[in-house]
């Protein structure tokens, strides 16, 4: 049996990536991928666009059973959590699976880790200046549009003048 690659971000599953092409005739230009599903052993094809955004890889410590999310897939509740990694969505560093708290303390440790790197980047990235002259310069940009949607609003607005128009001074 062909080893998953990726799962669906929404629905879940087991697909393999089996190659990406890129289109003719009316699709020339798109980046297609051919891909399978491995549950039930469907080939289908999508554009790469489309790939990217609703498909992830699946990373090596993933958990084999709920693919990474942590919910329980077998019996179909989706608010439990998976009796295999025990909730997280991952297993050890070698694949297995923890079978005592100090194996689910070192994976959490790992996430958490993971997470406040990933943390610190983005952080970094806000605090360069020119990223902060950018949001400072969209926030003006959205002040400046409201401002001018209310005024026209209120331009086009009853008023007591003649035909209902509001006096504008000129």
């Amino acid at each position: 049996m062909t080893q998953p690659t990726h799962t669906h971000r929404e629905s879940g599953g087991k697909y393999a990536e089996l190659q990406q092409y890129q289109g003719t005739g009316p699709l020339e230009g798109q980046w297609l991928v051919a891909y399978e599903d491995l549950i039930l052993s469907i080939q289908s094809v999508t554009t790469q666009e489309d790939w990217l955004e609703n498909w992830r890889e699946i990373a090596p410590d993933d958990c084999t059973v709920c693919m990474g999310t942590g919910t329980d897939h077998i019996k179909g509740n989706a608010k439990m959590p998976c009796g295999h990694c025990y909730g997280l969505g991952k297993v050890m560093d070698n694949g297995a699976r923890p079978t005592e708290m100090w194996d689910v303390a070192g994976i959490a440790a790992l996430i958490i880790e993971r997470q406040q790197a990933e943390l610190y980047q983005l952080r970094k990235l806000a605090d360069n200046d020119t990223v902060q002259a950018i949001i400072e310069q969209q926030r003006q940009q959205v002040v400046n549009d409201s401002t001018a949607r209310n005024e026209q609003a209120w331009r086009d607005g009853q008023g007591h003048g003649p035909g209902g128009q509001r006096y504008t001074g000129d």
